[in-house]
């Protein structure tokens, strides 16, 4: 099978289950016959641009351009580990791995109030348009993480 059909196919399965965790892709690849290794499975995912969703209780994978679609500040409380601001900049711990995630997607939710991102690998800088704006989506992340 090829990488494009591979994707494709995770993608579907993406969008009909809920699957948290890449074992549990790797479990789905298998019962279709198709059979990767973790590194490759690891570098399909990025590729295609998956997200953890926490919700209900429950984590598990959609596409980015899924979670754009979701209240920003729901999403970032329910991914980051701690906010602060600094003037206009906001400073977001994540887990390893995921600030690269996040960035992409509050780059393509396309609020008004950000101006850009930059990410580390447990660490996701949020540029705000000004004081305010940065203010507004702290107080908002920090009420959705209580």
């Amino acid at each position: 099978m090829r990488k494009s059909e591979r994707h494709q196919l995770v993608r579907m399965m993406i969008k009909e289950e809920k699957l948290g965790t890449q074992k549990d892709i790797q479990k789905r690849l298998e019962d279709e016959g198709i059979f990767v290794t973790q590194t490759t499975l690891s570098r399909d995912l990025r590729e295609i641009g998956l997200a953890k969703l926490k919700k209900d209780g429950q984590v598990y994978y959609v596409l980015a351009h899924e979670a754009e679609e979701l209240d920003l500040a729901e999403f970032l409380a329910s991914h980051v580990q701690a906010v602060s601001r600094a003037e206009f900049t906001l400073v977001f711990r994540t887990g390893l791995g995921e600030a690269t995630v996040l960035a992409n997607v509050v780059d393509g939710s396309l609020d008004s109030r950000i101006l850009g991102t930059v990410a580390g690998a447990n660490t996701l800088l949020v540029i705000c348009r000004d004081q305010d704006a940065a203010r507004e989506i702290e107080t908002s992340v920090k009420e959705g993480m209580e």
